[in-house]
């Protein structure tokens, strides 16, 4: 492939899409869909939607999305992870019959909390890649509980589960935008004068939100999302905690 084209396209919403990416769409040779096991075939049926809808003519190639091994260590799984990431987007470009503009179409927004670029990086020949932009699941979590991600003139910080759980809240701020939590990791958190606002599902028809100070939420939030995970057989939520609220 000559060029490489990381489309963000939102959280789910087909109205998220910017023009931008339906351009870029309609301009690829190739778009490359991951498949990753049944339980989350609705994630590649809206691609499939997506692309039916604003692109139809555009070819489609599928690629098994190899599962990550940790048993060695987090970081060498997720190096290990992404070198057969970017040998299955090789081998489908080559099943397709090769294609010199290809596209991917990302989950959110390629900048964050997502490692499409970092793939990318490991393609040889390396391609000239063009990344489109898209909504994050911070504004539409935001925008579904209608407020600001920060007080005025203060700052904020977006970080993980596992940085929550490993290192407690980070000093100098008091707005914390959490992603990638698949073990509730606010539960760590003393709960006094803290406000969660929750969201799963963001920007889909399926979103479910939750809102209070995290002493109550947080009998609230885990069996509701575990009974979410069971509905639909896989999960994605994201939650901002604010002190003083």
């Amino acid at each position: 492939m000559d060029e490489l084209f990381l489309i963000g396209i939102g959280t789910g919403n087909p109205d998220h899409l910017t023009l931008q990416a339906i351009k870029a769409m309609r301009g690829a040779e190739l778009i490359l869909i991951p498949k990753k096991g049944p339980d989350k075939s609705d994630l590649a049926g809206l691609r499939h939607a997506m692309l039916a809808e604003h692109a139809p003519d555009v070819a489609v190639a599928e690629f098994d999305m190899p599962k990550r091994d940790v048993s060695g260590g987090y970081l060498a799984g997720v190096e290990a992870w992404h070198d057969a990431i970017a040998a299955e987007w090789v081998a489908a470009v080559a099943r397709a019959g090769g294609a010199r503009k290809v596209a991917l179409l990302v989950w959110g927004d390629p900048s964050l909390y997502d490692s499409t670029l970092r793939i990318a990086g490991r393609l040889q020949p390396k391609p000239k890649v063009t990344v489109v932009p898209a909504v994050t699941s911070v504004q539409v979590l935001t925008a579904g509980h209608a407020i600001p991600v920060n007080e005025v003139g203060a700052p904020f910080t977006v970080t993980t589960g596992r940085q929550l759980r490993d290192h407690g809240w980070p000093a100098g701020v008091e707005t914390l935008a959490v992603m990638l939590d698949g073990e509730c990791s606010f539960l760590t958190v003393p709960p006094e004068g803290v406000h969660i606002w929750w969201g799963a599902y963001v920007g889909m028809a399926e979103e479910v939100l939750q809102a209070g100070p995290l002493a109550e939420m947080a009998a609230v939030i885990p069996p509701l999302r575990e009974r979410l995970r069971a509905e639909h057989g896989w999960i994605m939520d994201i939650y901002i905690l604010r002190r003083g609220h």
